[in-house]
């Protein structure tokens, strides 16, 4: 039995090790996929869900307890409004300026290429980004929860 303990305390500085390593690369990997969706496959979905992955891992390495101390849950259930709200002004920008909804009139901006040379779609990509990460984010720490409210009237 002590044995087994030792196992598991092995085991948990393994996946905490892991989390560690493999966050900072999500974050940065998702960040980029959503700066950089409007050039390259990709996008802000993608990348949304990415960074939100640091929820899981993050879960998985340190437990409910960190998770609850790291991310405000009603934080991201606002901020997800903000990413919709934010898509939904950039694609009325078109009409603003007598063109279709969603039609990207700053087309002309910047070099091919150039990090920053789409237009507003640039901006949408980004809002995705943000009301994806923010609304994965919040519907994982939400499974969470319920799993540890479910787990702890067991006992």
């Amino acid at each position: 039995m002590i044995s087994m303990k030792k196992n598991i305390e092995v085991k948990n500085i393994i996946v905490k090790c892991a989390a560690d390593k493999f966050t900072p690369v999500g974050l940065v990997l998702g960040l980029y996929i959503i700066l950089h969706g409007h050039l390259s496959p990709g996008g802000g979905f993608q990348g949304g869900v990415l960074v939100a992955s640091s929820v899981i891992l993050i879960y998985l390495g340190y437990g409910n307890d960190t998770l609850k101390k790291t991310f405000n849950i009603e934080f991201l259930r606002k901020n997800e409004a903000v990413g919709a709200i934010a898509y939904s002004f950039f694609a009325l920008v078109g009409i603003i300026f007598g063109a279709n909804f969603c039609r990207n009139i700053f087309y002309k901006t910047g070099n091919i290429g150039d990090l920053y040379s789409s237009g507003t779609i640039f901006w949408m990509n980004f809002s995705v980004g943000y009301k994806v990460l923010t609304g994965v984010g919040f519907l994982i720490l939400l499974m969470v929860g319920l799993l540890h409210s479910d787990s702890s009237s067991n006992h």
